[in-house]
């Protein structure tokens, strides 16, 4: 969050074109147990769709964060090397599982440097939800709850959003904001680069900013608003009497979104300012301490962030994302082994294949069977693929593309990579392989394929080689298994 307070003086914009279903009367704990529960009593049946999200596996990308603060001088100020690394875990991430991800570099930022956008399939163009963090830190440490907890509860939400697949009612966006300590200036970019269609497509901007403070509370942005109602229902249904995010008032990425007449809500956990008693007795912690003692400082490392806290923030965007943009929960997973004829036991079909490339020559083992796909072996200029439309089903928990392959080859180089596997599915490329990757025996190589769940994708192998010296790729057993 940023240090200095900026003038808000705007009124909120009406909540225009976005239905909030809330929960039917959430039953509420007593603050004694408040500080136990870790999900709502009741909900309504878009509620119970909503998956609980891994503290867990948020917490892993916080370590990855804090590791790219040390490897890169201790910080991830934007325009510094810890940044650049930073996104590109977020952007590698989020590609993997089928994201359209895109980069906007901001020129008028004091450190010039790359907004992240990412956006799931599904939802009309014109109803956009969208969801924001900043991703930079600033330059006196790692800046673990400072932001890397709003960057990974987000990335965390949006790969199980992925991985679930479900219908959406809503076009959901994700944002990862540059130069926020420096005066919000990533996201002021962004909103600056709209034009007004544009910004009417966005029903509801929400702002995820210092989410896991080790002494914290539970503060939601413009918390009486229509926009806040998902996200105080949430942790209403825990007991947990959340209040309004005073200290943050125009301090995040937020307040250039309301100025622009967008709604917007979000979380936070508290920076600098101090625990009141009332606060403590409500919600455990230390009276009269700083929500976060760290705040932008060297000491803002993983150690410095609240799982408990952490763990409402994260599934309370959960809770909001399914209430706002998912119709009814997910789809039935189908599941089970969706490539035809994986072993190549059965002719052609439903392959699409070069002339022999399907083959049960001797010179060239299968795994398993006679058969097998061969590709190249011909020490002479060529180009050989192998293809199968594949429908992968919705609603499945994993996906996972598997074959086994075998490199041989006479190329005697040890760095240049003469001939060439390429492994693509739509229009993605999964993997290369080359006369680089020549070995004995067959390898399983294995790919999460989560990111085309619901769609009928191309599965391609393509095989090229020079002028001379064979390289053979040996494809048998594939296989995509969805579950």
């Amino acid at each position: 969050m940023r240090g200095r307070t900026l003038s808000a003086g705007v009124a909120l914009a009406v909540f225009a074109g976005m239905t909030v279903v809330l929960a039917a009367q959430p039953v509420a704990a007593s603050p004694t147990t408040a500080t136990t529960m870790a999900r709502p009593i009741a909900a309504t049946v878009a509620a119970l769709a909503a998956p609980d999200i891994s503290v867990t596996n948020v917490q892993a990308h916080l370590t990855q964060f804090n590791s790219i603060a040390t490897n890169n001088g201790g910080n991830r100020r934007a325009g510094s090397a810890g940044y650049t690394a930073s996104l590109a875990y977020v952007k590698s991430r989020l590609q993997s599982a089928g994201y359209t991800v895109s980069e906007q570099y901001c020129s008028s930022c004091r450190y010039p440097s790359n907004n992240l956008i990412a956006e799931w399939r599904g939802g009309p163009t014109d109803q956009v939800v969208m969801f924001g963090a900043h991703l930079d830190g600033v330059s006196a440490g790692p800046g673990i709850n400072d932001n890397a907890t709003g960057s990974a509860t987000l990335l965390e939400n949006a790969l199980v959003l992925a991985a679930q697949n479900p219908t959406m009612t809503k076009k959901v966006r994700f944002a990862w904001w540059t130069d926020e300590e420096q005066g919000l200036n990533g996201s002021r970019f962004y909103v600056n680069s709209l034009n007004s269609t544009q910004r009417g497509y966005i029903k509801g901007y929400y702002n995820f900013d210092m989410v896991g403070s080790i002494n914290g509370g539970y503060f939601i942005n413009r918390v009486t608003s229509t926009t806040a109602a998902p996200l105080k229902a949430y942790w209403d249904s825990l007991g947990l009497q959340p209040e309004e995010n005073v200290e943050g008032q125009g301090r995040s990425d937020d307040y250039y979104f309301q100025q622009a007449g967008i709604p917007t809500s979000g979380y936070a956990a508290g920076a600098s300012a101090r625990k009141t008693s009332a606060q403590a007795a409500k919600w455990g912690g230390t009276a009269n301490a700083a929500y976060d003692p760290c705040y932008h400082r060297s000491c803002d490392t993983t150690a410095n962030v609240s799982a408990t806290v952490l763990n409402r923030a994260a599934d309370g965007v959960a809770y909001a994302l399914w209430q706002l943009a998912v119709s009814g929960g997910t789809p039935a997973c189908t599941g089970g082994q969706v490539i035809g004829n994986g072993g190549f036991e059965s002719g052609s079909t439903p392959w699409t294949a070069s002339s022999g490339v399907i083959t049960n020559s001797s010179s060239q083992p299968a795994r398993t069977g006679s058969y097998k796909a061969w590709l190249g072996g011909n020490g002479s200029s060529s180009t050989e693929s192998l293809s199968q439309s594949v429908s992968v089903p919705a609603g499945c928990a994993t996906y996972t593309l598997s074959f086994w392959l075998h490199i041989d080859t006479a190329e005697t180089t040890g760095s240049t990579a003469y001939d060439r596997l390429t492994v693509q599915v739509g229009s993605t490329t999964l993997a290369t392989y080359s006369n680089l990757n020549a070995a004995a025996g067959y390898t399983q190589r294995s790919f999460n394929v989560a990111g085309f769940a619901g769609q009928t994708v191309t599965l391609k192998f393509t095989g090229t080689e020079d002028s001379s010296l064979q390289t053979s790729f040996v494809l048998d057993d594939v296989a995509l298994q969805a579950s």
